[in-house]
């Protein structure tokens, strides 16, 4: 199996060390725009079956030239390349996986590429990070355990081991994506009708091992394709996992307009935007930098099983690899998405077209490969 990875940068570059690691992969090919990325992912990874290729994404010519080598390709690049790497994967007859893009509906664009994909007999998985992508696996897993399937709840987070003032958070990825998810609306289903309601908003607290008590607040994307896929559930809910007071102080910031888009104000003649300035007043306050951070996720799947009501929860706690200085969020993305791509190559997963994670991948086995690489996911039942 020869696979292609887009993006050296850290999610890339940890799925390619996944990837060497593996006996399934021949090849592994690492592609970047910039050569200090693909250098820096050389010395780490080191390693004989690692070919690094310059490529420029942009270039059509250029990305088809390098995807058509390969058997799978794993995209890590920016979402808005999304649908370009999935069109061109599908001529060329090669299988691809991606990060996800739930903003501008990117997604919704790639899962249009269906018919042909199957038509070309290939394999196209979006969304394969932690949320949507490991958390869509567990629901499916879940769902597929039951005979009647009613309720989903979500609860996911990346946070830091030890909260400091003034927001108890450091950023793991875009800072701007967090506020995207922060102030658009979010899309639930409840009473079995699709419902949209604020996000930041229906603050409940939970509790996980070693961390004592914790909140969760509805954010936007992370219901992703499951809205599709278990259209007719009574309930399908997904909130995001931070240290309690987090959303009050954030949704100050999003009443007094600091993270509107396209919004600007007036000042010594100039036009501002508050949002870039909140941007780049937080981004150094809220870099993890050596801190170490943790992934939180608990899935609930309810419905009934031979007549009796059950409740499947998938729970997951991983943390920041220290030694190689390698994120929990880092750790825990790169790994789901260098597994299915395994999974695919390897014809654990046979079935052709533009297909939600929750549909596709075995959920049972993702947890197995998962252990494997010491990230465990705990399975509890209850009737």
């Amino acid at each position: 199996m020869k696979v292609g990875v887009l993006g050296a940068g850290l999610m890339g570059t940890e799925a390619a060390r996944d990837l060497l690691l593996s006996d399934e992969a021949v090849q592994v090919s690492l592609a970047d725009i910039s050569r200090k990325n693909l250098k820096e992912a050389n010395e780490k990874l080191a390693n004989e079956k690692l070919i690094v290729k310059e490529v420029d994404a942009s270039n059509d010519a250029e990305l088809e030239s390098f995807i058509k080598e390969h058997d799978v390709i794993i995209n890590a690049l920016f979402y808005t390349f999304n649908k370009k790497v999935a069109e061109l994967a599908i001529k060329n007859n090669v299988h691809a996986v991606d990060l996800g893009g739930h903003i501008d509906h990117i997604t919704d664009e790639v899962l249009t590429l269906h018919d042909q994909a199957v038509e070309n007999d290939v394999t196209v998985i979006p969304d394969l990070g932690v949320a949507p992508g490991m958390s869509n696996i567990l629901a499916g897993y879940g769902a597929s355990q039951l005979d009647d399937v009613r309720s989903f709840k979500l609860y996911v987070g990346g946070i830091p081991v030890q909260p400091e003032p003034p927001l108890q958070y450091k950023h793991v990825f875009s800072l701007e994506g967090v506020l995207d998810h922060y102030t658009n609306p979010s899309l639930i289903i409840r009473d079995g009708k699709l419902t949209e309601v604020p996000s930041l908003s229906e603050v409940e607290q939970l509790h996980f091992a070693d961390f004592g008590t914790l909140e969760a607040f509805h954010t936007s994307g992370g219901t992703s394709t499951l809205l599709h896929s278990f259209s007719n559930v009574e309930t399908l809910e997904y909130k995001t996992i931070r240290y309690p007071g987090h959303a009050e102080k954030f949704q100050l910031l999003v009443d007094l307009q600091l993270t509107k888009k396209d919004f600007y104000v007036e000042l010594d003649g100039m036009k501002v935007s508050p949002r870039e300035v909140l941007l780049k007043v937080l981004d150094p306050l809220l870099e993890l930098g050596e801190a170490k951070d943790a992934v939180l996720v608990r899935v609930i799947v309810s419905g009934t099983k031979d007549g009796k009501e059950t409740t499947y929860t998938y729970e997951m706690i991983t943390y920041k690899d220290m030694e190689r200085q390698i994120t929990a969020m880092a750790r825990a993305t790169a790994t789901t998405i260098s597994v299915v791509a395994q999974m695919i190559g390897n014809k654990t997963i046979v079935k052709r077209g533009v297909i939600p994670p929750e549909q596709i991948v075995p959920g049972k086995q993702y947890i197995k490969q998962m252990k494997r690489r010491d990230i465990i996911v705990k399975e509890t039942v209850m009737t």
